[in-house]
C-alpha cells in the first residue's frame, strides 16, 4: 500500500483514445515530473481535466488530458492520477515506461479494486461486482452486477450480521456477567430470531443457481438423432446459419458452441452430433464428444423428428424433468400418430414456427417458472454460497443446542462460527464488534 502502482486501463490496441491510471501516495509527484500543461499536476484543481503534455525529459511523446483525485476522494481512496493519450498500442506503452521509470511499479491484476477494499471503499461483494459488470453479457447480468455493486447484496449481509452480533451480543453478555441484571432471550424468543438468519440465509443461497447462470450462461447441449434438425435449430436460435445444414445424416462430427442472449439470459448453445450406431471412426468420436457434453450440460435440448415413429426414444439423463426439454422438430410436414399425448414443444425449423413457445419453454426451465420474480433476487456468486452454507451450518447447530438445553457456551460458539462465515461475505469479522454491542446495549456495571 506504499507503492504507487500504475497500469493501462482500456484494452491494448488502435483506438482514439488509452487511458493510464496510478494510485499511492507518489501518484501526484511523479505526474508533475512528466506532465507539463498551464498547470502542474500538484496544483490542478480536483477532478478537472487539464490539457498538456507529457514528456521524457525534453522530449515531447504526446498530447494528453490529466486528471488528478485526491484522496480520499477516488476510486481506491488513494492519491489517483488518470492521463488520457491516443489510443496507439505504441504510444501507450511509452506512456506507461515513463510512469515506471519515475516511481510507480506495474499495478499487479485488480489492484486498484484491492485499495479500493483495503481503503474502505467498498466490500468484497462491491470489489467483485466491478469484474462482473465489466463481464456482462445480457442486460440482466449487467442489471445485476450493477445492484451489487451498489451495495444490494452488501446491505442484506450487514443486516444479516447485525442480526447475529445482536444474538451473539446477548448471549455473551449472559455468560459474562451472570451477577448483573440482564435478563437473555431464552428458549423460544432466542429461537424465533435465529430461525429468522436462518430463514433469509437460505433465501440468500437459494439465489446462487441465478447468479451462475447470469455469470456464466446456461450450458445449453442440443442433442437427438442424426438428421432431425439439431443444426436447424442451432441457426433458428442463433439467427443466422452458423452450422451446416444438410439432408445427409451425420453431417455434424465435433462440437459447436455459440453464446446467444435469450431475453437477458445467455445461453451457451452447444450443437452436437447425432447418437447413432456407426463404423465411421471420426463420427464416433464426435458421438463420443456428444455424451461428454451432455454430462456437462445445465440443459438437454432433445430433438426429435415429429413425422418419424418413436424409436427407442428417451431422455439421455436420469433428471429429465429438471434438465431436459423434448423439442418435436418438423412439425410442417405433419405429426406421427406416436407422439400423441407426449408433453413437447412442437416447432418446424424450416417454417420459423414454434419460436415463441420454445423460448417460454427454455426460459421457465430455466428460473424455474419463477421469471417474473428475476429481478428481485440478489445473485450470489460461488465465493458467497460457500460462506453462507458455512454460517447456516453453524446457524443450525446453534439452534439444535438450544433445542438440547446446552449450555450458552456452546451456543455462543456456533454464533460465533456463523458471524465469521457470514462476515467473510463482504471481507469483515471483527470480535470487538461484539464487545462494543454488549456495552452499547446492556448497561454493565450499573
Amino acid at each position: 500500500m506504499n507503492d504507487t502502482i500504475a497500469a493501462i486501463s482500456t484494452p491494448l490496441g488502435e483506438g482514439a483514445i488509452a487511458l493510464l491510471r496510478m494510485s499511492g501516495p507518489g501518484a501526484i509527484e511523479i505526474a508533475d515530473a512528466v506532465f507539463r500543461g498551464k498547470a502542474s499536476a500538484s496544483a490542478a484543481a480536483p477532478r478537472m481535466q487539464q490539457f498538456g503534455a507529457i514528456h521524457d525529459d525534453e522530449r515531447k511523446l504526446d498530447d494528453v488530458l490529466l486528471t488528478v483525485f485526491r484522496a480520499p476522494h477516488s476510486y481506491t481512496g488513494e492519491d489517483v492520477v488518470e492521463i488520457a493519450c491516443h489510443g496507439g498500442v505504441l504510444i501507450t506503452q511509452r506512456v506507461l515506461e515513463l510512469l515506471l521509470q519515475n516511481g510507480a511499479r506495474s499495478a499487479e491484476p485488480g489492484e486498484f479494486t484491492q485499495r479500493a477494499y483495503l481503503g474502505g471503499k467498498m466490500d468484497l461483494t462491491q470489489a467483485e461486482a466491478v469484474m462482473d459488470l465489466i463481464t456482462a453479457q445480457t442486460d440482466l447480468a449487467l442489471r445485476a452486477a450493477t445492484e451489487q455493486l451498489e451495495g444490494r447484496l452488501g446491505e442484506r449481509i450487514r443486516v444479516l450480521r447485525e442480526r447475529l452480533v445482536e444474538l451473539l451480543a446477548h448471549v455473551e453478555a449472559f455468560i459474562d456477567f451472570p451477577d448483573e441484571d440482564i435478563d437473555p432471550d431464552t428458549g423460544d424468543v432466542l429461537r424465533a430470531k435465529l430461525d429468522a438468519v436462518r430463514v433469509e440465509t437460505e433465501t440468500l443461497l437459494a439465489t446462487a443457481g441465478q447468479g451462475r447462470v447470469l455469470r456464466e450462461g446456461v450450458r445449453t447441449v442440443i442433442y437427438g438423432a442424426p438428421n432431425v434438425g439439431k443444426s436447424s435449430l442451432l441457426n433458428l436460435l442463433l439467427g443466422y446459419a452458423r452450422a451446416i445444414v444438410s439432408a445427409r445424416p451425420g453431417t455434424t462430427r465435433d462440437v459447436i458452441e455459440e453464446v446467444i442472449n435469450l431475453r437477458g439470459y445467455p445461453l451457451r448453445l452447444v450443437d452436437t452430433a447425432g447418437l447413432r450406431e456407426s463404423d465411421d471412426e471420426i463420427e464416433r468420436e464426435g458421438m463420443a464428444r456428444t455424451r461428454q457434453q451432455i454430462g456437462r450440460a445445465d440443459l438437454v435440448l432433445h430433438v426429435a423428428d415429429a413425422s418419424e415413429a418413436i424409436s427407442d426414444f428417451r431422455f439421455p439423463i436420469s433428471d429429465s424433468e429438471k434438465t431436459a426439454l423434448l423439442i418435436l422438430n418438423k412439425s410442417d410436414l405433419g405429426e406421427h400418430a406416436s407422439w400423441r399425448g407426449i408433453g413437447a414443444v412442437r416447432i418446424s425449423c424450416l417454417k420459423n414456427e414454434g419460436v415463441t413457445q420454445l423460448e417460454d419453454a427454455i426460459i421457465a426451465r430455466i428460473t424455474g417458472g419463477h421469471a417474473a420474480q428475476r429481478d428481485r433476487s440478489v445473485a450470489i456468486n460461488a465465493r458467497h454460497h460457500a460462506c453462507l452454507a458455512k454460517a447456516l451450518q453453524y446457524s443450525n447447530a446453534a439452534h439444535q443446542a438450544l433445542s438440547d438445553g446446552l449450555s450458552p457456551e456452546f451456543v455462543a460458539e456456533e454464533l460465533r462460527g456463523a458471524l465469521d462465515a457470514v462476515g467473510e461475505v463482504v471481507g469483515k469479522a471483527d470480535s470487538e464488534e461484539i464487545l462494543g454491542k454488549i456495552f452499547s446495549t446492556f448497561c454493565i456495571g450499573k
